[in-house]
């Protein structure tokens, strides 16, 4: 009875630990693309101000921004979620206007 209980304990801690890992890979998603989003709305007006408001928009959605790059009026940002004890958790996105070949 006392193995069943532990089997069971350790099969619950180990969906816990997978749950928490998806949840983090969506959040860092998340932010990454709303910050993506934020970002190419204020790429004309350079990169600093819109790397600045992707940042806030990705720190609002409790990540962190690691990278951010803007080329013309397409960004790319990187963020990243921290998970305690299972490590980190990372997403890329891009934003900017549709390119509709000639």
């Amino acid at each position: 009875m006392l193995a069943l209980g532990l089997v069971l304990l350790a099969a619950g801690l180990a969906a816990a630990a997978v749950g928490s890992a998806q949840l983090a890979r969506r959040e860092a998603r998340n932010a990454a693309d709303l910050g993506a989003l934020a970002g190419a709305q204020q790429a004309v007006l350079g990169a600093d101000q819109a790397c600045r408001e992707a940042a806030r928009i990705v720190t609002l959605n409790q990540a962190r921004m690691t990278s951010c790059v803007l080329e013309g009026l397409e960004i790319v940002i990187h963020t990243e979620v921290t998970t305690g004890r299972l490590g980190t958790a990372k997403a890329a996105a891009r934003a900017g206007p549709v390119y509709t070949p000639a």
